[in-house]
């Protein structure tokens, strides 16, 4: 059952900044991707940081270096954003 009390808890667009740094693992390009500032991704990840109780990212040399809680968020979400994605251009397609 669809709980929509904790949905409600997280903004989609957070989670989504979250894959895109999980992927290129640095927060300037994610920026990038993004097209918004880095000071924009690392407020995010800071809320993010906040409401899991975890670092998620720890600054190596020239990458970030995702958390043990980071790869298992990133390994639950990935296959939901997939399909939020495709379910989104199912709809637009028979708009």
């Amino acid at each position: 059952m669809l709980d929509e009390q904790a949905l409600r808890k997280v903004d989609l667009n957070s989670l989504v900044t979250f894959m895109v740094v999980y992927r290129e693992k640095n927060v300037s390009r994610a920026a990038k991707q993004l097209g918004v500032t880095q000071p924009a991704v690392s407020n995010t990840l800071r809320e993010l940081r906040c409401r899991f109780g975890d670092k998620l990212f720890i600054q190596r040399c020239r990458y970030m270096e995702p958390t043990v809680m980071a790869l298992e968020i990133a390994a639950l979400l990935g296959p939901a954003m997939y399909l939020i994605q495709t379910s989104l251009e199912f709809m637009i397609k028979y708009d």
